[in-house]
């Protein structure tokens, strides 16, 4: 039996979110559809775009930096709820609170049972693909991001696994890949990458991937727009350019709704001919699946989004959505 495993885009638990569970319980920022949803699957990765602390001050290394998030130790509340099972940190936000701030965040998920991947104590720790099992499965994930350079783990200082992904592909994130494809049955690449509120990939990301691809990732699932982009494939896989945001606080860009997410439904042994993607509405500081209007749109954007990319879409019920090759 084939495990289903959910993806899903950027998890922002600071700022209103943390406002929100100082007062309601850690699962009240998704709906209970959306709960349900999340519990039936074998697996659910994120990208958990903030620390969780309840030290530290707004960082210094990067002069005018505009946002900083930094979620309650409630916050993992929110994350067991729905079942998450690996948290990717390789982002900008890991270390807005400085160090003390992002080993909490590694302390109080790994207290939480919760596997960490993209960042680290020091260098080696934050390039460290890990391993988990789902339905008998093991999957092998790398995550990685391609920014901020100030946030880059250091041979003795902690923070992110940094990439300069527009150049290439370093040579430590293809022999990781190269490698969890020895032991696993399966390989996640996890980039956080590109620039802000762009509704396409690059140039550069579509060859990025194809190369993660030929190192050995069996999916590729990036994040970092704010908003969804169409689903490729290439050599008999999916690429998720971007799942989009699945929980925040921000202000809503009404044409390209960043409002609207993507909860992704990976089954491997399927994942040759079909991806399900399941449309998010993100109200403020809470997250439910998209119905009438919202749904209609995310079908839109996604026919569009996915056709450009030579995918075809099935919209198979109202928020859910069946993206196949050619």
């Amino acid at each position: 039996m084939t495990p289903t495993i959910g993806l899903l885009g950027d998890v922002m638990l600071g700022r209103g979110v943390a406002t929100r569970l100082a007062t309601h319980p850690p699962e009240d920022v998704w709906s209970p559809r959306l709960r349900e949803l999340c519990r039936s699957c074998d697996l659910i990765i994120c990208n958990l775009e903030c620390c969780i602390s309840e030290r530290g001050e707004p960082t210094g290394r990067i002069q005018g930096k505009p946002f900083f998030f930094r979620g309650p130790p409630a916050a993992v509340g929110s994350l067991q709820v729905i079942k998450v099972g690996v948290a990717g940190l390789a982002n900008n936000h890991a270390l807005d609170f400085e160090q003390d701030a992002f080993l909490d965040t590694l302390q109080l998920l790994g207290e939480a049972g919760i596997p960490t991947a993209g960042a680290g104590a020091d260098e080696p720790a934050a390039r460290r693909a890990i391993t988990v099992e789902a339905a008998g499965m093991r999957i092998g994930l790398l995550a990685f991001s391609d920014h901020p350079p100030e946030f880059a783990a250091r041979p003795d200082a902690p923070g992110i696994a940094y990439a300069e992904l527009s150049r290439g592909l370093p040579p430590w994130l293809r022999a990781g890949l190269q490698q969890l494809r020895q032991d696993c049955d399966q390989v996640i690449a996890f980039p956080h990458w590109g620039p802000n509120m762009t509704p396409d990939p690059a140039p550069w990301q579509r060859k990025r991937a194809a190369e993660m691809q030929a190192s050995g990732a069996t999916l590729v699932a990036g994040h970092s727009a704010h908003v969804f982009h169409g689903v490729g494939w290439a050599g008999g896989s999916p690429v998720l350019f971007d799942l989009g945001d699945a929980l925040d606080d921000y202000k809503v860009d009404w044409h390209l709704r960043n409002d609207l997410g993507v909860l992704a439904l990976w089954q491997p042994e399927r994942a040759e001919t079909s991806i399900e993607l399941v449309g998010l509405c993100l109200k403020y500081c809470r997250t439910d699946l998209a119905y009438g209007g919202d749904a209609d749109w995310i079908a839109t954007r996604l026919a569009q989004a996915c056709g450009s990319l030579g995918a075809s879409v099935e919209r198979v019920a109202e928020q859910r959505f069946r993206i196949s090759p050619g």
